[in-house]
């Protein structure tokens, strides 16, 4: 049986993920989200990961969750769907908890729960074709996977509220424009530019970069002093590293330098 997630692991240390359901738009089925979790939680801790870059097979990046099972259970309590929805959440918002960075390649439509797939990710990319929608409430329910708290982290709240409450779907041109999107690419081009993209990330040094990555996770620092409090501890942290020495060499010897992680 194929698998419904593809890996491909690059020599420098990029890892793409491919959702690989494009006859359900890639929606996030059970099989989906078991190995998304089972993936995820491979590349937590694994050294040799310096990006992961997420894309959709087809021409849908992710349609959302696959709320069928919702019809089919009318019955069903708020507790119960609560027990059944929260650890999907956190099953498929795993890259935004790995210590190393995530770059969505947005190649078509990105729906409801994918859209905030795609938040969740540090950078996003979107092909010409690309769409983004939080149709929640034009469904009958609240947001989940949490996007009320994604999506003002991202375009900020006023436009957060007014993409949240229409559930209009907003083209390439605008994610763009709304921040979104860090650039729009041909489609045909979007995964390798992205690639190349997750490739300058991963030739940043490992440890910075982890640094980076957490010191601007949820919003960044809450105040100009405690940027500079952290700063002061994180820094002096990487001077102390080999890579450190590494970048200092290459930069005299007018070459790429060739980072360990140590």
């Amino acid at each position: 049986m194929p698998s419904s997630l593809t890996v491909d692991r690059h020599e420098d240390g990029v890892v793409l993920l491919t959702l690989a359901l494009p006859d359900k738009r890639n929606a996030m089925t059970a099989e989906l989200t078991a190995e998304w979790a089972e993936t995820v939680s491979s590349l937590r801790g694994d050294r040799s990961v310096r990006c992961v870059v997420v894309t959709g097979a087809g021409k849908a990046f992710c349609a959302g969750g696959d709320v069928s099972w919702l019809a089919s259970e009318p019955d069903a309590t708020p507790a119960d769907l609560r027990d059944r929805m929260l650890p999907f959440y956190t099953t498929w918002l795993g890259l935004r908890g790995l210590d190393v960075p995530s770059i969505a390649a947005v190649n078509g439509a990105a729906v409801g729960a994918g859209a905030a797939l795609a938040l969740s990710c540090d950078i996003r990319y979107a092909g010409a074709a690309a769409t983004f929608t939080v149709p929640f409430a034009q469904l009958g329910m609240a947001a989940g996977m949490a996007t009320t708290f994604l999506l003002p982290e991202v375009v900020g709240l006023a436009a957060a509220r007014e993409l949240l409450l229409t559930g209009r779907v907003v083209d390439a041109p605008e994610m763009l424009r709304l921040g979104l999107a860090s650039a729009v690419y041909d489609d045909d081009v979007l995964v390798a530019r992205a690639l190349e993209h997750a490739g300058q990330v991963a030739a940043g040094a490992p440890v910075p970069q982890r640094f980076h990555k957490i010191a601007l996770a949820d919003g960044g620092h809450a105040t100009f002093e405690d940027a500079l409090r952290w700063e002061a501890l994180a820094q002096p942290v990487t001077l102390a590293t080999q890579d450190l020495q590494e970048g200092l060499r290459a930069r005299a010897q007018k070459r790429r330098p060739v980072f360990t992680g140590r």
